[in-house]
């Protein structure tokens, strides 16, 4: 495939942590007292939730099967420890630093081609209140992520107050949907001609929010992290 300027590469999480060697083999971790504890809670392997509780900044709770976690500032189930499309018996962490990881793999990409493209890592996540997956930039490089649009004006001419357009985001959940959730074998997605503002220094924190400005965190999730361990 003929690689253009401002080409965005999406890349799937798991290929870039397995290309980092960034797996962990369920049988050599013991699980602590604790993690058999939140195990049996929630129905889950104890050295699965030992191996949570490792990459986890925060726990803040769960239902079976999954735990409520932060980790590099996100919100996200199981702290990105994943079994699905690991090899048996091991599980996938997140890449290791993933915003450096995507900076790197767009300066290579430079180096081959003389293209400056965005690169985007991308795992799955879910939405409050909704069911299924969506996808979710969690490495960013080569372009502004979100797009601020409080200095524009709607059809009928009215300021906009307080919206700002995600576009890692988007693209991200572009990408998992060709890159699918089981054996579509699709690590990696090109998107062309997307609405993006290449920059060599992307304002990565752009994307996040504080909880206490967050519509989610302030109200739904204050009672659930005052649980937090």
């Amino acid at each position: 495939m003929k690689i253009d300027e401002g080409d965005v590469l999406a890349i799937a999480s798991k290929a870039v942590a397995t290309s980092q060697n960034h797996l962990k083999r369920l049988s050599s971790v013991k699980p602590s007292e604790k993690a058999r504890k939140i195990a049996k809670r929630y129905k889950m392997n104890p050295s699965f939730v030992e191996i949570v509780l490792e990459q986890a900044d925060e726990m803040c709770g769960g239902v079976p099967k999954a735990l409520l976690t932060q980790k590099e500032h996100i919100l996200t189930a199981n702290a990105g420890v994943d079994q699905k499309n690991a090899p048996k018996g091991y599980v996938a962490l997140w890449p290791k630093s993933p915003h450096l990881s995507a900076e790197k793999i767009r300066r290579e990409i430079f180096q081959r081609t003389g293209k400056r493209v965005g690169v985007l890592i991308i795992d799955s996540r879910v939405t409050p209140l909704r069911m299924g997956t969506t996808g979710i930039a969690i490495g960013i490089a080569g372009f502004e992520p979100v797009k601020d649009c409080r200095t524009q004006k709607d059809l009928y001419g009215k300021s906009i107050t307080i919206t700002r357009h995600a576009l890692a985001d988007d693209l991200a959940g572009a990408a998992h949907l060709i890159m699918g959730e089981s054996a579509e074998q699709t690590p990696a997605v090109f998107i062309k001609k997307a609405p993006i503002k290449l920059t060599d220094a992307a304002k990565t924190t752009s994307v996040l929010i504080p909880a206490e400005q967050c519509l989610f965190a302030k109200h739904i999730m204050e009672k659930a992290l005052r649980g937090c361990s």
